[in-house]
């Protein structure tokens, strides 16, 4: 690979990375040609670029380990309490550019691979995304371990390691089309397998009871090899751990197919075992009670659970044998974060640990169980909330499903005690749901099993105590509470807005990197002409950059002085990126009858995956690549119109384009995204945000004010009255002459003309069962997008708007959520202290 000539901006400003000292950069160059040298010697003569950057990776992995082993000493030494997150997505994206920014060696490593002749940009763009996450929710439980670890504190992520990740997405023709994401087919630098805390999973069996005691036994064993990734905190020499478990049948599977000498079936039944960390379910948002997925969820808490109780009892640095016999302390030091339900099943299976195997009376399991875990709602939607078939979990979990009917009959006469005679609200509340099939509602078992209940942003937890959980509030008022979610800026704006990070840290200093609050201090300069040209002077660089990328990935020619608006996320009917369609629909029949009228140049970006059984979905990315395909075809529309779809969208990608969005669309129904952090990226980026009172972005505008965030459409209650009142999309199908002609083009075949049928599924849907109300916000919403346009023509006032978004985005930091986290759930203190650097001698402790 030869050098590229550097930007004179990344070469020659002093930035917020600092200037690279000579001795780091020799010994990183070092380090790089030992690496590379060892691959050399190994494979052949001439370096492939993917030498290099694994060169570079275990280069800067060498700089990690050491404070790594030096974190997990420190904490052996002083025994905090430890936070231990289980979360069956982890939607970590590339790591090398992260821990080069964490390590504060990003400066040195970029000099080092200058003086070598490479540009470090092209090595980080071979590095794959660990896409082990559909979507929000696992690129949460990212930025919380980047918090975790810059806040100090012992903590812990646990996950599984899925050969195979979020599916890669190709548009073929204007569809999606899935491909398997083999993210590990060249390796993971980042891991280390650890093969001697492999750990017993058990499946099936049967009950016996044993001497008066439950007993699960002839279960069929599998077990849970770790795979260790560090996590480092930024600037504090702090490195914790996620560790990620893969499934491994046993030696002596199915051996009588070995003796009786049918090996092919052997290996087969072993391939089919080990499918449990095979494949990451490309659902989020709809439940699909399939037996390999409960089997997913059961082998991460049972290998989980054993490894956290084996770290409780072992509480000493190289100590062997239990330093903990009594469990009493056991809420003390172990604290448990339930992301979602797909952990739920932690709370059963800690009480068959507690019961069948520690001895513990069910009273005192129960207390422990309820002390130790907590529970983290992420969504409303009932589709998505999981509820296990009884006749499943008796099959693959028998011991289990006991233990269940147990904790739902003793939980129902406490219910019964405190409204006796209410039968519906004992329904309602019950663990078990009846019908013509049982079933096991697990959101209410982690209400139950809890000490803690939180929603996502103040909206969804309120909506979690009005009507979702209103029976458990009104039992447990004192366990729920609320916990906005967060980003952590060192990604979100230090690593992926270079530019505009030293353009703030020139104004305010470097302190908001840890504390994001500061940003506030930038509401002042928001006025000052001299720092508003700086900002429109990043944000233009990086649209040029993004349109590059566009010409060069997609073929399609955007104008860098148009509006960049953006809409990226998973694509489902509740976040509306059809209501985004039929914007772009009336905005090309305006173009298309006046074209001579003024218009505000657009270039409209939608990115994002449908589940691949979510039909609808797929039709809704089949007609946005069709509207697109029309429009950006059409020569009287030249370039004041583009639509690009932005395929196999990722968090790679979604660092290169945030920093250059002018416009972010968050357009859900009032009522039915639980927080969104999406919406908080762009924010610290400098785009404005169009809206609905949802989630987070209710939040957002308390902060920044109502005059700085476009808001339009029904508010919680006005769609509840609409409801209430019976809702008929028709009508105002019929009253709105542009949404009707928008709807009579999909259904005419207007943008399918060699299929003019196929979008008529989408029309009857939206005039008979509009589910998430598009015709009832699409008049607000076309008219608020035209006001985005008029302010969009003065390019000054829209500078002001856009830097106060920064200003006031210092709520929507990961650390700040994972300080409430700490304080109000698990009961640990945030510590500043930075541990020494691993060259230091004498202990942290000391230190």
């Amino acid at each position: 690979m030869t050098s590229k000539q550097h930007d004179s901006d990344r070469r020659k400003q002093i930035s917020i990375r600092g200037i690279a000292p000579v001795e780091n950069v020799a010994t990183i160059k070092k380090s790089f040609n030992r690496h590379l040298h060892y691959t050399l010697v190994k494979d052949r003569n001439v370096a492939t670029p993917r030498d290099y950057y694994f060169s570079l990776a275990y280069t800067v992995r060498d700089h990690l380990v050491s404070r790594w082993i030096r974190t997990q000493q420190y904490y052996y030494e002083i025994d905090p309490k430890r936070v231990y997150y289980l979360s069956l997505e982890f939607y970590m994206g590339r790591t090398l550019s992260n821990t080069m920014v964490n390590l504060g060696i990003q400066s040195s490593c970029d000099e080092a691979m200058y003086q070598l002749g490479l540009d470090i940009e092209e090595l980080e763009e071979i590095e794959q995304d660990a896409g082990l996450g559909n979507g929000g929710l696992g690129r949460l439980a990212a930025c919380f371990l980047d918090s975790m670890a810059t806040l100090g504190l012992a903590a812990y992520g646990y996950g599984i390691r899925y050969d195979y990740g979020i599916f890669a997405q190709k548009i073929e023709n204007g569809w999606q089309i899935e491909e398997p994401d083999d993210w590990l087919r060249f390796g993971n630098p980042w891991e280390k397998s650890r093969p001697e805390y492999c750990l017993p999973v058990n499946f099936f069996g049967r009950v016996e009871n044993i001497n008066g005691k439950d007993k699960w036994v002839d279960t069929q064993v599998l077990f849970a090899m770790p795979f260790d990734t560090p996590i480092p905190g930024y600037g504090n020499n702090t490195v914790n751990t996620l560790r990620l478990w893969s499934c491994k049948a046993p030696n002596s599977f199915h051996l009588h197919f070995f003796n009786n000498g049918e090996y092919i079936n052997a290996v087969c039944e072993r391939n089919y075992a080990e499918n449990i960390s095979r494949v990451l379910y490309p659902n989020d948002n709809m439940f699909e009670g399939k037996e390999l997925r409960l089997k997913q969820e059961y082998f991460l808490v049972a290998a989980s659970l054993q490894d956290l109780i084996r770290r409780f009892k072992s509480a000493t640095f190289g100590q062997s044998n239990p330093v903990r016999t009594s469990f009493d302390t056991f809420p003390d030091k172990v604290a448990i974060q339930l992301n979602d339900t797909h952990p739920s099943l932690a709370i059963p299976e800690l009480m068959r640990i507690l019961i069948d195997i520690e001895n513990l009376p069910w009273e005192k399991a129960w207390e422990l169980t309820n002390k130790t875990c907590a529970y983290t709602n992420h969504t409303v939607l009932p589709e998505a909330l999981e509820r296990w078939p009884v006749s499943l979990l008796g099959h693959v979990l028998p011991r289990h499903l006991a233990i269940l009917f147990e904790i739902n009959s003793r939980f129902l006469a406490e219910v019964a005690k405190k409204w006796p005679g209410d039968n519906d609200r004992l329904a309602r509340m019950s663990l078990v749901e009846e019908g013509p099939e049982k079933k096991i509602n697990m959101a209410n078992v982690c209400i139950v099993g809890s000490k803690a209940v939180n929603g996502v942003a103040a909206i969804h937890s309120d909506i979690l105590k009005k009507t979702t959980f209103k029976d458990f509030y009104e039992m447990f008022p004192k366990k729920f509470q609320n916990k906005t979610n967060g980003i952590t800026p060192r990604r979100w704006l230090l690593l992926c807005n270079p530019g505009l990070a030293d353009v703030i840290a020139e104004k305010i200093g470097e302190s908001w990197v840890t504390n994001l609050t500061e940003l506030r201090k930038l509401t002042p300069a928001c006025k000052e002409e001299a720092f508003l040209r700086s900002f429109m002077k990043v944000k233009q660089e990086n649209k040029m950059r993004l349109a590059q990328f566009i010409q060069t990935n997609y073929h399609i020619k955007i104008n860098p002085a148009s509006m960049y608006d953006m809409q990226v996320k998973r694509i489902h009917e509740y976040k509306r990126q059809l209501l985004n369609c039929l914007h772009m629909i009336v905005l090309y029949n305006r173009l298309k009858k006046n074209p001579q009228a003024p218009f505000v140049p657009r270039t409209i970006m939608i990115g994002g995956k449908a589940a691949p059984g979510y039909h609808l979905a797929k039709m809704i990315i089949k007609l946005i690549n069709n509207v697109g395909r029309v429009v950006n075809n059409d020569p009287i529309i030249g370039d004041r119109l583009k639509i690009v779809y932005l395929e196999n969208y990722r968090v790679s990608m979604a660092e290169r384009i945030i920093p250059a969005a002018d416009l972010s669309q968050q357009i859900s129904l009032a009522g039915t995204e639980a927080s969104g952090t999406g919406n908080m990226k762009f924010m610290l980026n400098g785009a404005l945000t169009i809206g609905t009172l949802d989630g987070a972005n209710v939040e957002m505008m308390e902060e920044m004010g109502r005059e700085n965030i476009f808001i339009f459409g029904m508010t919680v209650e006005q769609v509840e009255e609409l409801w209430r009142k019976g809702y008929n999309p028709r009508s105002y199908y019929e009253k709105d002459a542009e949404l009707k002609q928008a709807l009579d083009q999909l259904n005419s075949g207007y943008f399918s003309p060699e299929e003019p049928g196929l979008f008529c599924e989408l029309f009857n849907g939206l005039l008979n069962n509009d589910r998430f109300a598009l015709c009832a916000d699409f008049r607000a919403y076309v008219d608020c997008q035209q006001e985005v346009s008029e302010l969009f023509r003065d390019p000054m006032k829209w500078a002001v708007k856009a830097s106060l978004n920064v200003a006031s985005a210092g709520k929507f930091s990961s650390d700040r959520t994972i300080n409430e986290y700490a304080k109000d759930i698990w009961g640990v203190e945030p510590s500043n202290i930075k541990l020494p650097n691993p060259a230091d001698k004498g202990s942290a402790k000391e230190d």
